[in-house]
């Protein structure tokens, strides 16, 4: 089970990568060239915080459940905080992506809370941004990037 769902939040990476950045560069050529909000804009806001949440939901899993690092850490957090590759894992991505899923929300809420359409650009293209930076300072670059 552990395999498997460490392979789907793996897999996720990639969709929660490219459907952000997507969004991002959208919501950034909107609001430097002043053009309209459209549903396109809305959509990748929807699938970009889905794809989040099913990534936090997936890591949730593994962290509180499945992974050996995490469960084994918890038993004595003294030591998991003194090896920094654990602290890693038990702490310091977790609590990035965390972050990373809030800005994605923020993001989308504000988009849409907002009456200009330059406003809902701007809003988008800097909390989506921010979110993305956050994610790719946590991704554990030093693991395999794909699940195969």
């Amino acid at each position: 089970m552990y395999s498997i769902v460490l392979g789907l939040h793996n897999i996720t990476r990639w969709i929660v990568l490219i459907v952000g950045i997507v969004a991002v560069v959208r919501a950034f050529l909107g609001w430097f060239g002043k053009k309209p909000w459209v549903d396109l804009d809305d959509k990748l806001g929807l699938y970009f915080t889905i794809s989040l949440d099913v990534q936090l939901l997936l890591g949730l899993l593994l962290y509180v459940v499945l992974s050996p690092i995490t469960t084994a850490a918890f038993s004595n957090f003294g030591a998991a905080m003194a090896d920094p590759t654990t602290r890693y894992w038990l702490v310091e991505h977790i609590l990035t992506m965390i972050i990373a899923v809030i800005l994605g929300h923020v993001g989308r809420s504000l988009s849409k809370k907002a009456t200009v359409d330059v406003a809902k650009h701007q809003r988008a293209a800097i909390f989506f941004g921010l979110a993305i930076v956050a994610i790719l300072a946590a991704i554990p670059w030093f693991r395999p990037l794909l699940p195969f």
